[in-house]
This record gives C-alpha cells, sequence and structure tokens, in this order.
C-alpha cells in the first residue's frame, strides 16, 4: 500500500511519504496534479475539511475534536464553510448565507481556505473510487498521540515546531532532511514551517494505519448530503 500525507500551504499543497525505499516530498501547485497525487496513492491522511454541513454551523467530528484537544489547542480547530456557502463569490456573500442558515458567520480562516475546500470536494465527487483512500484528519490530534496525549508547545512557536520535528525524526529519521530541504528550496511565504510539520504526521500516520489500523471521530461514520464522511480519522 501507497501512503501520503497532504497538508495546504500558500503554493497549494505539500505531500510527504514515509513509504520504504520510496520516501519523497512534494509541492503541489494545480488540481491536475492533486488528482494525479490521489490516484497514485492508496491511503492519504489530508488536512482538510472533507464533508460539510448543509444547515449546522459545527460539524459533529469538529465539536467532538475540540473537547479530545482541550481548552488550549480547540482553537486548531475551526468549522468549515456550509455546503450552501461553498459556491458564494465572496467572503460578504458566504457571511451571508451562513448567517441565514446558521445564524453565525463564517470565519475569516475557514474563508480563507475555501478554494482548497472547494477543490478537494470536487475531486472527490467527481471521482469515486477516491472517497475511500482520501481521508480527513488532523496533525494537532496526530502529535497529540505521538507525545502520548499533550502537546506542550504550540506550533506558532519556533519550539513548537522544532518539538513537533524531534517527534517525527525520532520515528523517520529522513525527516530531518526533507525538512531542511524543503525549506532551502521554497519561501517560508510559500510553504511554512507549520505546513512541513504536519504533513509529516500526517504521512506517519497513513503509513502507520497499515499495521494499527484506522479510528475516527466519532466512532460511528457520519455523511454529509453528497456522500463525503464528515469524520477526523487517526490511528
Amino acid at each position: 500500500m501507497k501512503t501520503a500525507g497532504i497538508d495546504g500551504c500558500k503554493l497549494g499543497w505539500i505531500l510527504i511519504s514515509f513509504d520504504e525505499g520510496e520516501e519523497k516530498y512534494q509541492i503541489i501547485e494545480s488540481e491536475e496534479d492533486l488528482k494525479f497525487s490521489f490516484e497514485h496513492y492508496d491511503r492519504i491522511f489530508i488536512d482538510m475539511p472533507i464533508g460539510l454541513e448543509d444547515e449546522e454551523y459545527t460539524r459533529e467530528c469538529d465539536a467532538l475534536l475540540r473537547k479530545e484537544l482541550g481548552s488550549d489547542y480547540a482553537s486548531s480547530v475551526f468549522s468549515p464553510p456550509i455546503r450552501p456557502a461553498l459556491e458564494a463569490p465572496s467572503y460578504v456573500e458566504a457571511n451571508m448565507i451562513s448567517f441565514e442558515w446558521t445564524e453565525k458567520k463564517l470565519s475569516l480562516q475557514a474563508w480563507n481556505i475555501t478554494p482548497k475546500i472547494k477543490m478537494l470536494d470536487r475531486l472527490l465527487r467527481e471521482n469515486e473510487g477516491l472517497k475511500e483512500k482520501v481521508l480527513e484528519s488532523h496533525p494537532e490530534l496526530l502529535f497529540q498521540k505521538l507525545n502520548g496525549g499533550m502537546i506542550f508547545q504550540k506550533k506558532n512557536l519556533k519550539k513548537g515546531i522544532r518539538h513537533r520535528l524531534e517527534l517525527i525524526k525520532d520515528q523517520e529519521p529522513v525527516a530531518d532532511d526533507f525538512f531542511r530541504d524543503i525549506k532551502e528550496e521554497w519561501r517560508r511565504s510559500d510553504v511554512g514551517e507549520d505546513d512541513i510539520v504536519d504533513a509529516m504526521a500526517l504521512a506517519f500516520y497513513a503509513k502507520k494505519s497499515q499495521t494499527d489500523g484506522i479510528r475516527t471521530i466519532p466512532n460511528e461514520v457520519n455523511y454529509d448530503s453528497e456522500g463525503l464522511p464528515k469524520t477526523i480519522h487517526f490511528v
């Protein structure tokens, strides 16, 4: 089984794979190349909302994930746009639609990644075979699991990035070279240090899921109106 982790970045997406003998990193800038990567790998953990609500502001999986992460890290989980607001041409109109249906406005953070959510949503809806192998996950949850249940440094701090990189290096020594090489090849404004370590956590657990299996939040998978799972996957 070929596995990878994908996280969003300013340039597009960062893909990392720790598959033995086929370790790699790649920056993906087009929808066509993202689709090719989805088809190439058998299991991908991706940090991007997949299943969307139609009328509820917060997905059940996001509410449960916030509780799992605890109050210090709950802010790393945000509610994605509801499906009726997904095609809105502007933040103002998306806000109006969100408020009309949920009585809550769409966060700016959610709006900023809406183009990526739309791209992912379109690929999964139009390519039936991708739904079973492109799985939504969350790096902060994965790092907590990797560190025995708690992360003590936030990733907006330099020491938080270093802590997360050390956790991955303990499992995948090539991570140190990847981190250095990616930073040398791309500007931080295009590919952030947090994007790199997040993609590494996703890649490590996608690989680990082959032997340890997959768990979900919530335990019972719920699907949206387009048949996409509203679920966070982890190991």
